[in-house]
């Protein structure tokens, strides 16, 4: 195209280009770009939380084996705190104020010790998923993988360290009397269902905790409601035996209860079937498969905001 000037020479124009007048959405199209950090489908995202297993896995042995590296004892402190505190909440509840009523000695500390054990295991992954996002910022900014890999990997952190406590809660149960048989195979699908349902947890969490960091200043009280209401010191049918029956029921069918009652059952000799609530199996499968799988899609859907703003 060409145009004629007012001192009559010939000027060439560049031709119009072909992308003129196209938004910035008919451009991505036409040329097969991608916004960066885009959400993908929830499978494709499964696919890639899969391929970043060896990266979960090695994070969370990192993290666990970071987390007492400033300590002389190292890490016997993640044996040495639980036990800590039982023997607190013993010296307070089992003596003083003698929560263990209805329970013989034999049977009441494995109890205790089993109910602070368990129950530290999900406040932990709760406080871990909280900061998970909003602790680790420079890693989600500096680096492309599916988020979900931060909290999932804190999970993992936190049963790696329960498994250390295992050991101690088995001596504690041999102890006072209660010696391996074929009740304590339970002990596994209770580790796994309590897992799942405090990754689903964690995964909730961690998106809360990535639009509101104050939350991780929170969590602690909440926490620690959630741990009185849930019968880690004391028996919830005895304590509870002179109010309605309602009142006890809920709090049983809570899953830090659930988990701990199932594992105190597997266990403790002197803790038989009728200290669970009914269904209690199917109740402690049905909190893991809805805390999981909606905390899982909850995070999902808000992938392309982490480390934003």
């Amino acid at each position: 195209m060409s145009e004629t000037t007012h001192d009559g020479t010939v000027a060439v124009s560049a031709p119009a280009s072909p992308d003129e007048g196209l938004t910035a959405a008919q451009l991505a199209a036409k040329y097969g770009l991608s916004v960066s950090g885009a959400r993908p489908s929830l499978s494709e995202y499964v696919r890639q939380l899969w391929g970043r297993r060896h990266f979960i896995l090695a994070f969370s042995q990192a993290k666990l084996t970071a987390q007492y590296s400033q300590a002389k004892l190292g890490q016997l402190w993640q044996v040495a705190t639980p036990l800590l505190n039982a023997l607190v909440y013993y010296l307070i509840f089992g003596l003083i104020l003698d929560a263990g009523r209805g329970m013989p000695k034999d049977v009441y500390i494995p109890f205790l010790v089993t109910g602070v054990f368990v129950f530290t295991f999900t406040q932990s992954s709760v406080m871990a998923g909280v900061r998970s996002i909003s602790g680790n910022l420079g890693l989600v900014r500096a680096l492309h993988f599916p988020r979900a890999s931060l909290p999932i990997s804190f999970a993992l952190q936190q049963l790696q360290q329960l498994m250390f406590s295992m050991i101690v809660l088995f001596v504690v149960a041999v102890a006072f009397g209660s010696y391996p048989d074929l009740s304590w195979l339970l002990i596994v699908p209770v580790l796994v269902l309590q897992f799942l349902f405090n990754t689903g947890l964690a995964l909730i969490m961690a998106r809360a905790g990535a639009k509101t960091p104050d939350l991780a200043q929170l969590m602690p009280f909440v926490t620690r409601t959630w741990m009185y209401a849930s019968g880690v010191m004391f028996s919830i049918p005895v304590m509870l035996a002179e109010h309605p029956a309602w009142i006890a029921d809920t709090l049983q069918w809570n899953p830090a209860a659930i988990y701990m009652d199932l594992m105190r059952f597997a266990l403790i000799d002197g803790y038989g079937s009728e200290n669970l609530p009914p269904h209690v199996w199917a109740v402690a499968g049905g909190w893991a498969a809805l805390v999981m799988i909606g905390g899982f899609v909850y995070f999902w859907t808000a992938e392309e905001r982490y480390g934003r703003g």
